[in-house]
């Protein structure tokens, strides 16, 4: 049996827990949930219909709900066991099996979705929910790889399932639709999307683990992306203002700094042969500190333009 800790398996467990749907839902998510995993076999030369679930709750969820359509029909609840440990469970419907397909307007061989089943918001999203409790996955929130997916076996009933995703009118859904081997599968990859998708099936508390968890790894991933952000900038300022501060020992080699003729230009330069590290902001605020008034950022790089062409000018006349 399945780590009970997944995350799939609790979204499962919460569907499962709900009791007050209506009537009509909750057939809606029958219908899909045997037309996935049922398996119709012959015993004694009379049809009988298998369901299998590795989820204890989801199976006697099923199994309580096919009891009250009509407690007359002959169904079980069994469970393998592989070394002592139960591995899946059994839901047998022994008699009664062409009546239970006709009420849930099951057709194994008709790719279609019925609309007497699903035809609302409601029974869509209880469709949609039986489709997730057979074959449905979703990856932990705690990882980066976002998945959701339901998996089926027939391509026409994959489309209509998707078709019938998107006629939800209550949330935006764009599923996804991919043939992996023999299985044909509907899935999402956007958060926003699984988000929108946990509301669908009637999973509001799994939507919050999930939104909680995207929102606390979001924020520690932008808070890592302004420190690397930031020290990135830092780096990026020590190398620019090396280079200034070399240009401008060049110039007062050649020239003289004293000789520029501009007080705010002079100051500049001592200010950041002293001080190489600091960005142009803080220059700024440096020079505006020392001058009495208010110089800014885009003043000291024009500044600084000015001095680097000054300094090339310089160069390409000691090179003659």
């Amino acid at each position: 049996m399945k780590n009970k800790a997944t995350f799939a398996y609790q979204v499962k467990q919460e569907i499962a827990s709900e009791t007050e749907f209506s009537v009509e839902r909750r057939i809606a998510l029958l219908s899909a949930y045997i037309r996935i995993n049922g398996v119709l076999s012959f015993n004694n030369k009379k049809e009988c219909l298998r369901l299998r679930s590795e989820n204890s709750k989801v199976a006697r969820y099923i199994y309580s709900e096919l009891k009250k359509l009509n407690n007359n029909w002959v169904i079980n609840l069994d469970f393998n066991k592989k070394n002592s440990i139960i591995v899946s469970y059994v839901i047998s419907v022994e008699s009664g099996t062409n009546e239970l397909l006709n009420s849930l307007k099951i057709d194994y061989f008709e790719g279609k979705i019925p609309k007497e089943i699903a035809y609302n918001d409601e029974t869509i999203s209880g469709y949609i929910a039986g489709a997730f409790l057979a074959s449905g996955s979703v990856n932990t929130p705690e990882t980066t790889n976002y998945h959701l997916e339901v998996s089926v076996n027939n391509e026409n009933y994959a489309r209509w399932l998707s078709k019938l995703i998107v006629k939800y009118s209550k949330l935006e859904l764009t599923p996804k639709l991919i043939k992996r081997r023999d299985k044909h599968v509907i899935y999402f990859k956007r958060s926003d999307q699984i988000s929108n998708f946990l509301v669908l099936i009637g999973a509001p508390e799994s939507c919050i683990q999930f939104e909680n968890a995207r929102v606390k790894r979001d924020f520690i991933n932008s808070n890592n992306r302004l420190i690397n952000f930031d020290e990135a900038n830092m780096k990026k300022a020590s190398v620019i203002g090396k280079r200034q501060a070399k240009e401008i020992k060049y110039i007062d080699e050649v020239l003289g700094i004293h000789n520029l003729h501009n007080p705010k230009k002079e100051l500049l330069c001592y200010l950041r042969m002293e001080n190489k590290e600091l960005s142009l902001v803080e220059l700024a605020n440096m020079l505006s500190d020392e001058m009495g008034t208010t110089i800014t950022k885009s003043n000291v790089n024009h500044l600084f333009r000015s001095l680097h062409d000054l300094y090339e000018r310089l160069q390409g006349v000691n090179k003659r």
